[in-house]
């Protein structure tokens, strides 16, 4: 082999060597950024005032479900959940207890005890949208209709070209609502200005207060059921 091809041979085999080292550096640097991210993703954000102490975390209260939705509390501090497609909705007890209560439900959603996402007064029913990003409110009338249709708030860091995902809401006892969306559940005064995002493990479907003093908030998040202690407390009637 002559000297120029002996050289030539030698730098292309540096070429591929470098460049097999800078893709190597480049898959570990994106396999640590997903990583990172995913934890960064789970944590709970530094509190939001009056809602949720800093450093306070969603706690798992049970998983191995396919869809949970539409919890519900009871006066007792219970709690009725769904679990869409199996056709299930399940209870759980005071003490934590989770009991199967009915099957067959042909996909039952939402439950609910006295009412839908209404203000505390009854005056103001509160409507978010799956695929865009605007949380609607409407008067209530005498006869129960609504009119008068304007934005109550902005959903926040909504992913671009991605849906909102707002799903289900409650309110507290300040009529602060807590909206479930793709980025973790956002929480808006009653003007409806943006106070924080809670994070969760699982991308959340629905929420709801429920305990002995409505200090916990329950979270239906996909295959699992999740609670949060709260500053807040949950509204001063029945259900949501």
């Amino acid at each position: 082999m002559r000297a120029d091809s002996r050289e030539a041979d030698m730098k292309i085999t540096g070429y591929l060597n470098r460049h097999s080292m800078r893709t190597a550096a480049a898959f570990a640097a994106a396999a640590f950024v997903v990583l990172f991210g995913a934890t960064v993703h789970a944590q709970s954000p530094s509190g939001i005032s009056g809602v949720v102490a800093p450093g306070v975390e969603p706690e798992l209260v049970q998983e191995g479900f396919i869809f949970t939705e539409g919890p519900v509390g009871t006066p007792d501090g219970g709690l009725y959940f769904s679990d869409i497609r199996p056709s299930r909705i399940y209870h759980l007890d005071p003490n934590g207890k989770i009991d199967l209560v009915h099957e067959q439900t042909n996909g039952a959603n939402g439950l609910a005890l006295n009412g839908l996402t209404l203000t505390r007064d009854g005056k103001t029913l509160i409507v978010d949208d799956t695929i865009g990003t605007i949380v609607f409110a409407y008067n209530v009338q005498p006869d129960g209709s609504v009119k008068d249709k304007r934005t109550l708030a902005q959903l926040r860091e909504i992913p671009e070209g991605k849906e909102s995902g707002a799903d289900g809401m409650a309110l507290d006892r300040d009529d602060r609502v807590y909206i479930t969306t793709v980025t973790g559940i956002q929480v808006f005064d009653a003007g409806g200005q943006y106070l924080g995002t809670i994070k969760v493990p699982r991308q959340p479907a629905n929420v709801a207060f429920a305990g002995p003093d409505k200090r916990t908030l329950y979270i239906t998040a996909r295959e699992g059921l999740y609670r949060l202690k709260m500053l807040a407390q949950g509204p001063d009637r029945v259900g949501k």
